[in-house]
């Protein structure tokens, strides 16, 4: 998504050059970094250095800790935040007025829309009881659901939503997309009710908000026929897990996460034991894919934003 330019001649300067924060210290084998822009590295667990009121353009480090984001609020000349997720629900709170913010999208389309397929598959071909089988020496042999012939109901449109549907095409499903609003071939969220109780799989790919904080609640869950798949590669608060629990500890539905909401899920947490269950530790996105990808929009990000040019992926202007 573009949006209006982001004004970059009033930014602080370090030696007569605009001040940019990375996270990665090998930034200078893949960035060439315009004349007008001055790199400096910080990640947390590293002091935080005098200049963070100079920073004009910051780059928190990926999933990092709440300090990655708290430093923000130190930062008095900071222009543009540019993330390294899709999601920014957690960026938001730390931004003051006349700060800009750029997401990942794109990014890590690639690699989430794998693993949606992976899960889905997984899941109806029961991965996690042959690992446990595996572990013990038992030959586990059983017929489980293909993914073929599924009946696939894909709750998110955008960048990552429409990988997922490419990948999914070839495994000969019946897919239906939703989006906020329909369109040629997406239904919309009204619609939702009408598509529930024949889904086998739902797939979740939107982003978190207010629209669509526990978008995912006991009545959704209701509407889904006995034994139907629930694939979380969106933000765990699009789930309600108590409702997600209650459905999973009745052995009516099945679940795999990719995203929990709380997260990191706390050992004790009874989603670990819920049966019919399969969680990853949200490692969607970070895979080999990610960092050529990032890379890569880093440089065009930089490049604009010394030239004065409109950034990409604006999700929120200063």
């Amino acid at each position: 998504m573009m949006g209006p330019p982001v004004e970059t001649g009033t930014t602080a300067t370090v030696a007569g050059m605009t001040l940019v924060w990375l996270p990665d210290d090998d930034w200078s084998e893949h960035l060439s970094v315009p004349r007008e822009l001055d790199v400096e590295v910080w990640r947390s667990g590293r002091p935080v250095p005098g200049s963070v009121g100079d920073v004009a353009f910051y780059v928190p480090e990926y999933m990092g800790p709440d300090q990655t984001l708290e430093v923000i609020g130190a930062m008095a000349s900071l222009k543009v935040v540019q993330t390294l997720t899709a999601g920014v629900d957690d960026v938001l709170a730390h931004l003051r007025v006349g700060v800009s913010l750029c997401n990942a999208s794109g990014v890590h389309d690639a690699s989430t829309a794998e693993l949606a397929v992976g899960l889905a598959i997984a899941s109806l071909r029961g991965f996690p009881g042959f690992l446990r089988a595996q572990d013990e020496g038992t030959w586990l042999h059983a017929r489980h659901d293909a993914l073929a012939d599924r009946r696939v109901v894909l709750v998110g449109a955008g960048s990552v939503g429409s990988a997922i549907a490419a990948r999914l095409a070839p495994f000969e499903v019946d897919l239906r997309v939703v989006a906020r609003t329909s369109r040629h071939g997406v239904h919309g969220v009204g619609e939702l009710n009408d598509l529930l109780p024949t889904a086998d799989v739902v797939i979740l790919a939107i982003p978190h908000g207010p629209e669509t904080h526990h978008l995912v609640d006991s009545e959704f869950l209701a509407a889904l026929p006995d034994g139907a798949l629930v694939v979380n590669v969106a933000r765990g608060p699009v789930v309600d897990t108590d409702a997600l629990l209650a459905e999973l500890t009745s052995r009516r539905l099945r679940a795999a996460l990719d995203v929990t909401d709380p997260e990191p899920l706390p050992p004790e947490h009874p989603l670990w034991l819920a049966p019919n269950m399969l969680i990853t530790p949200h490692v969607g996105g970070d895979t080999s894919a990610f960092l050529p990808r990032a890379w890569r929009l880093l440089q065009q990000q930089l490049d604009r934003f010394a030239s004065g040019e409109t950034l990409a992926n604006i999700v929120r202007v200063g």
